[in-house]
């Protein structure tokens, strides 16, 4: 039986026509409206929520051609029937073209196949429909968010970098979120229909890499029982995601520096050269250039991948993204559990921004996780986060046991970074700042043992 909920507009002028077919939807539980011309047509299609529209090509008013290309325009989800007596295959053509589902002549009519297209129609929007949500969910998964000045300059670098064909480095500390910016690049790109693919360097034992990227031919190895896709082969057409590619082994280095310069490698076990189109984006917490520098990367592939460099600052170095951050957690988290919206009070939100953030965002986050499931009330404080984070008052009082000299590094430390992150790592301005001279602030910096990017 047909869902008495998905909604049909028939737009035919001809009375006995559009009684008879909205007799038969009628039958099979549609919920059905009709309308007798094009202006009557549009309102009902302002006005209504609509599964499928069965449309006529001739009106007193107006050609259905353009009622179509209206309809496509305005919600091009929703699957159009063309229904005519005078239909030609002229007119298919030209109403599949401008985004027709079907061309379906009445006379002679044939309900069976009428009820048949109609189904079919419905459960491709219902698809396509379903296709969109998950997309949008996807899309609020992997959302930005961020009020800084480095995030709006990452940002504005995303929108420039994205639609080009190049090789990107996103670089930064664990959990600052290198990955949701190479799914903002993908997600921005003209590629965003094609896959985006992630391979862990990291996780992958060095010696599998190689058949993980480049895939490998039945018998290649021991355990090689039948043929498999590399992640390259995968990602056709699309981007890959090479995460913490520091981590990646020598020999597999080598065959990605050779398809990043030709655009083409072989499977283990093969002689067939395979090419693909892949936009290669790769991500580390590791300086390459020391990691270079002690023989474990490539000097050559890392200039091949660094085309495009983009440093993300860990938080501690953008507290203004902290409210806005933990406000975009506690909304999500809450509405995934089922449980009405919590807040942060004032001196919470202090209290996390005066955090170091070891694991930046993704620590923050778990905190937040933590708070809504722990904590009761509607509003959190940060005597409440203090508990889920299990600092009892013998842990706070250890936490300023120190040392007067460590208390003064860890204050001067915490304190000209967050200038010179307010400062773009500008040392002349930030030691204007300071009042100290800029040679003052280098020792500073090397004493203090802050990493310049």
């Amino acid at each position: 039986m047909a869902d008495q909920y998905k909604r049909i507009l028939v737009i035919d002028d001809d009375f006995k026509g559009r009684e008879t077919l909205m007799k038969i939807l009628g039958t099979e539980n549609y919920s059905v409206v009709s309308a007798e011309t094009g202006a009557s047509a549009l309102r009902v299609l302002k006005s209504d929520k609509l599964n499928l529209v069965l449309l006529d090509l001739i009106l007193p008013d107006v050609n259905g051609i353009e009622i179509l290309k209206i309809i496509k325009k305005e919600n091009p989800l929703l699957p159009v029937i063309i229904i005519s007596s005078y239909g030609t295959i002229k007119d298919a053509v030209e109403a599949i073209k401008e985004g027709a589902y079907d061309f379906l002549e009445k006379s002679p009519f044939d309900k069976n196949k009428f009820l048949f297209l109609v189904h079919r129609a419905l459960e491709r929007e219902k698809i396509e429909r379903e296709i969109l949500f998950l997309k949008e969910e996807l899309l609020k998964k992997y959302q930005m968010v961020g009020i800084s000045e480095p995030m709006n300059k990452i940002f504005s670098l995303i929108d420039d970098i994205a639609p080009k064909k190049v090789s990107i480095l996103i670089t930064g500390e664990s959990g600052v979120g290198k990955e949701l910016i190479a799914r903002a690049i993908h997600n921005r790109s003209d590629r965003n229909e094609k896959p985006f693919v992630k391979i862990n360097c990291a996780a992958i034992p060095k010696e599998l890499i190689e058949s993980e990227l480049f895939g490998y031919e039945k018998g290649a190895f021991t355990d090689a029982k039948d043929q498999k896709k590399g992640k390259l082969e995968v990602a056709e057409e699309g981007n890959l995601l090479l995460d913490e590619v520091g981590d990646m082994g020598i020999p597999a280095q080598a065959k990605l520096l050779r398809f990043l310069q030709e655009g083409e490698f072989e499977r283990l076990g093969s002689t067939k050269t395979i090419k693909v189109d892949v936009r290669i984006i790769a991500s580390t917490n590791k300086k390459l250039e020391r990691e270079i520098a002690k023989g474990n990367f490539r000097e050559d592939l890392y200039y091949r991948l660094n085309v495009v460099h983009v440093y993300v600052p860990p938080l501690r170095e953008r507290t203004d993204d902290i409210p806005v951050l933990a406000d975009y957690f506690l909304e999500a988290i809450c509405d995934e559990h089922g449980i009405p919206k919590k807040s942060l009070t004032a001196d919470a939100i202090e209290f996390l921004k005066s955090q170091t953030w070891k694991g930046n965002c993704r620590e923050l986050r778990n905190i937040i996780e933590r708070s809504v499931i722990v904590i009761k009330h509607s509003e959190i404080n940060s005597k409440d986060i203090l508990n889920v984070m299990e600092i009892d008052n013998r842990a706070a009082i250890q936490l300023y046991n120190k040392p007067l000299r460590q208390a003064r590094d860890d204050f001067e430390r915490n304190y000209i970074l967050k200038l010179l992150s307010t400062y773009n790592w500008n040392l002349g301005k930030t030691a204007q700042v300071l009042e100290i001279d800029r040679t003052h602030l280098y020792r500073k910096i090397k004493q203090l043992n802050i990493e310049v990017p």
